[in-house]
């Protein structure tokens, strides 16, 4: 199972049926703000919907296709990251994050990015590690950036908002210039 210290108060834990009842509290709690940017969120309703989630989250694990963190801070669960999937053909993945109401602007999510790359990097041995966010998603936006990945482009109405579709933009990271990011830090 996953676990990794961001620091004394912070940190990341592959998620597990136990945590359920925490990250639906979350969720409900988030709902208003989560909902803006991601649309499926809506479709938990109940604790349920949270424990299926974490089912499909422990499947993903045992198939080898990547996995789903908690970011736990202050002993409360702050938000969920993960990798979408994995490529081991071509040796790359996509990141995905979100975080709950009232754990903003603590730094908690670049952290959980810049840990998780470095465990694609170094604990998976991929090369690639891609993140995707809407245009007009600033605040996600801006961890891609600090991190110091590539802006590759536009994807043009990648994807159905509710009512209307947005444009994402692709960012990624190879390997190479993780290692290259990390020495000059």
């Amino acid at each position: 199972m996953f676990t990794y210290d961001i620091d004394k108060q912070t940190s990341l834990k592959m998620l597990d049926l136990q945590d359920a009842e925490a990250l639906y509290s979350l969720t409900m709690d988030s709902m208003d703000r989560l909902k803006k940017w991601l649309p499926l969120i809506t479709k938990n309703k109940e604790q349920s919907d949270t424990e299926a989630f974490i089912q499909s989250t422990m499947k993903q694990f045992s198939e080898n296709n990547g996995f789903q963190a908690g970011i736990w801070h202050q002993g409360r669960i702050a938000g969920v990251i993960g990798f979408h999937q994995v490529n081991w053909h071509n040796k790359n993945t996509s990141i995905g994050y979100w975080l709950g109401e009232g754990f903003e602007g603590l730094g908690l999510m670049t952290k959980a990015c810049e840990a998780f790359t470095s465990y694609a990097f170094h604990g998976l041995h991929l090369n690639r590690v891609e993140i995707r966010a809407a245009e007009e998603n600033k605040k996600s936006r801006a961890i891609p950036e600090r991190l110091g990945f590539t802006v590759e482009g536009k994807i043009r109405q990648g994807e159905w908002l509710h009512d209307h579709y947005v444009d994402h933009i692709v960012y990624s990271m190879l390997a190479e210039e993780w290692k290259d990011n990390k020495q000059r830090q």
